[in-house]
C-alpha cells in the first residue's frame, strides 16, 4: 500500500513521524509512505500555491495509492481526490472540511484570515506560534504532541502566503461536490472534536462510501494525540477495502 501524507497548517512533513514509525512497525514498506511538504511550509516555504495549485503537487510527490490528510492538509487532499481519481484510491481525512457554505461567514474568514497573516509576519513566527497553539483545538496536545520546534522551521511569509492564498476563508465550497467522489473515503475525528465530529458526519451522508472513525482520548489532531490508534483505525478500515 502507498500512502502520501499532508499535513496541518503550521506544520511540515516531519509531523507524521510517530505515524510512519507505526505504520512501519506494522509492516508497511517505508519506500511506499511519502510526507509532503506543503506549500508555504518546511521545505516548500517559498511555494505559493492556492488549494487546487497544492492539490496538483500532492498528487505529483506521491504516487497511486492512499492520500491521508490533516485539517488543512484534509482540505488540499479533498481537492486532489477530486481532480485527479485516477490517482487517489482511498482518501483519509483527519479533521477537515469541505469549506465554509455561508457566502457571508466565508468572507468573514477570509478577512480573518487576512489579518491573521498580517499578525503573523507582524510578530514572526515563534510569537504566532505560541499564540497560535493555544487555540481550544489544540486543547489535548503536551508540549511534545505540539511538536512547537517542528513549528518553527517555518517562515512567517511562508506561513502567511499559505493562509491568503489556501486558508479556509479562501476556499470553494466542496459540499455540492462531494456525490463525485468514488473512492472510499475514512473519516477520522477525535473524541472531544465536537466541531468537526459535526462535520464528518454531515459529510458522510453526501459521500458515496464513507467511513468515520472516533479516536478516544483525542481531540482536533488525532494522529499527534494518539497515534496509534489512529494508525490502527487506519489500517483496519484498508483491510476491509484492499
Amino acid at each position: 500500500m502507498n500512502l502520501t501524507l499532508a499535513h496541518g497548517f503550521t506544520q511540515t512533513s516531519r509531523s507524521w513521524a510517530d505515524v510512519v514509525e507505526i505504520l512501519t512497525a506494522h509492516g508497511l514498506d517505508p519506500a511506499g509512505i511519502t510526507a509532503v511538504d506543503l506549500p508555504g511550509h518546511g521545505d516548500s516555504a517559498a511555494v505559493r500555491a492556492d488549494l487546487w495549485g497544492s492539490a496538483e503537487r500532492l498528487v505529483a510527490a506521491g504516487s497511486t495509492g492512499t492520500l491521508v490528510g490533516y485539517s488543512m492538509g484534509g482540505r488540499v487532499a479533498l481537492h486532489a481526490a477530486l481532480r485527479h481519481r485516477d490517482a487517489v484510491e482511498r482518501l483519509v481525512l483527519i479533521g477537515a472540511t469541505p469549506g465554509i457554505a455561508d457566502a457571508a461567514e466565508r468572507r468573514a474568514r477570509r478577512a480573518a484570515d487576512d489579518a491573521l497573516a498580517d499578525h503573523i509576519e507582524a510578530v514572526g513566527v515563534a510569537a504566532f506560534i505560541d499564540e497560535w497553539l493555544t487555540n481550544p483545538l489544540f486543547a489535548g496536545l503536551t508540549d511534545e504532541t505540539a511538536q512547537r520546534a517542528d513549528r518553527l522551521r517555518n517562515s512567517a511569509t511562508g506561513l502567511s502566503s499559505s493562509l491568503r492564498l489556501a486558508g479556509t476563508g479562501t476556499q470553494e465550497p466542496l459540499w455540492n461536490r462531494l456525490a463525485d467522489i468514488a473512492c472510499p473515503v475514512l473519516l477520522i475525528i477525535g473524541a472531544a472534536d465536537r466541531k468537526f465530529r459535526a462535520v464528518a458526519d454531515s459529510m458522510a451522508e453526501l459521500l458515496p462510501d464513507a467511513t468515520v472513525a472516533v479516536i478516544d482520548g483525542a481531540g482536533h489532531s488525532a494522529h499527534l494525540e494518539q497515534p496509534a490508534a489512529t494508525v490502527q483505525a487506519l489500517l483496519d478500515w484498508v483491510a476491509e477495502r484492499p
